[in-house]
């Protein structure tokens, strides 16, 4: 859709391979896992770990999640990502030209700024689409485009939202899509957010141990950009404002690698529930936008699964912000609000 808007616009989110097949799922999985964001080691380090043993014993394993994952209009991270951008574009014609990109796959990054660059667009807003920052996926993506726009021959003014998962409009239109699945009939709530190494935090706070912090009760001085505090704060927000108990909730990461990953493990409490003879489970995963492998698969499927293989009855997750309305009317509050300019060095 082509606008007047001087201003532009860059929606990013994480990536999908291009088709459900060995071939694009291990290009897509190199091309991820080789950043050196998302696995911190030296280069020649990470390009044996990725290519000798990450991707010979992964690859296969992911394709299979990724069919299953797959619907009749492709992968569904991208077609969320589209719906939004059209959606987006329509509310925002005039003052935005919105434009899609995933930092690794396509619709690419690096085309998207390609983009950009041939058209004399006065500002851009660069937003990552993760409420909680981490520097291996909204850091990831900061340090390209800022990396690209400062050797651009014009470079214009940059806004970036860096995170947003304490923002009153998400937390309203997460707590809606929690609300249609009437949370109040389940026996337990589990939120369950994407889980990250705990070596990620100790570079941010190297002189404390992360694993003891109390920000699972409230948000310390120095949680503005840990992940870990940015979790837990989500999920008081979104409990006060669906009105759950501490009692009621419990929270949980997911998707990991190791047992040195943050803790508890969403997999592990499913099965404590089920064992418990709690009965009803509602799964709300706020650190994803739009649903993806790690919600329709992981949660959806597998864990569901693994909670009634223990004596569960029903695991319900709650559908993800995705183009909704309210999530659409949340996005262009938090974009047309006055942020600071970023002044780029060339």
């Amino acid at each position: 859709m082509i606008t007047t808007a001087r201003k532009a616009l860059l929606l990013v989110n994480l990536g999908t391979p291009e088709k459900p097949e060995k071939k694009a799922v291990r290009r897509y999985l190199s091309e991820f896992l080789g950043d050196r964001r998302v696995i911190d080691m030296p280069w020649l380090f990470r390009k044996m770990l990725v290519h000798l043993v990450i991707l010979p014993f992964r690859t296969g394993t992911s394709t299979r999640r990724y069919q299953k994952l797959w619907g009749d209009k492709g992968s569904p991270l991208l077609v969320h990502l589209e719906r939004l951008t059209v959606k987006l574009q329509r509310k925002l014609s005039g003052e935005y030209t919105v434009i899609p990109a995933m930092r690794y796959g396509k619709p690419s990054l690096a085309e998207a700024l390609s983009r950009l660059e041939k058209t004399p667009f006065e500002e851009i807003c660069v937003l990552p689409l993760f409420p909680q920052y981490a520097s291996s996926t909204t850091g990831s993506i900061l340090e390209m485009v800022l990396g690209t726009i400062r050797s651009w021959e014009v470079v214009p003014n940059i806004r970036l939202i860096t995170s947003f998962h304490h923002r009153p409009e998400f937390i309203e239109a997460f707590a809606a899509q929690v609300e249609l699945q009437e949370p109040h009939t389940f026996d337990h709530i589990l939120f369950s957010y994407h889980g990250l190494p705990y070596k990620h935090l100790f570079k941010l706070h190297p002189d404390m141990d992360c694993r003891v912090c109390d920000c699972s009760k409230a948000m310390p001085s120095c949680g503005t950009y840990c992940y870990k505090a940015a979790c837990y704060e989500t999920t008081r927000l979104l409990a006060r404002k669906l009105g759950i108990f501490e009692t009621g909730y419990s929270v949980g990461f997911q998707s990991r690698l190791s047992k040195n990953w943050l803790s508890p493990f969403s997999d592990e409490r499913i099965v404590q529930l089920a064992r418990n003879r709690v009965e009803k489970v509602l799964v709300v995963a706020p650190s994803f936008v739009a649903d993806c492998l790690e919600t329709l698969v992981e949660v959806e499927s597998e864990y569901r699964q693994l909670f009634l293989d223990n004596g569960g009855e029903q695991l319900v997750l709650v559908q993800s912000l995705n183009d909704s309305d309210q999530w659409i009317e949340a996005l262009a509050a938090m974009i047309r609000e006055s942020n600071p300019v970023l002044s780029v060095k060339r």
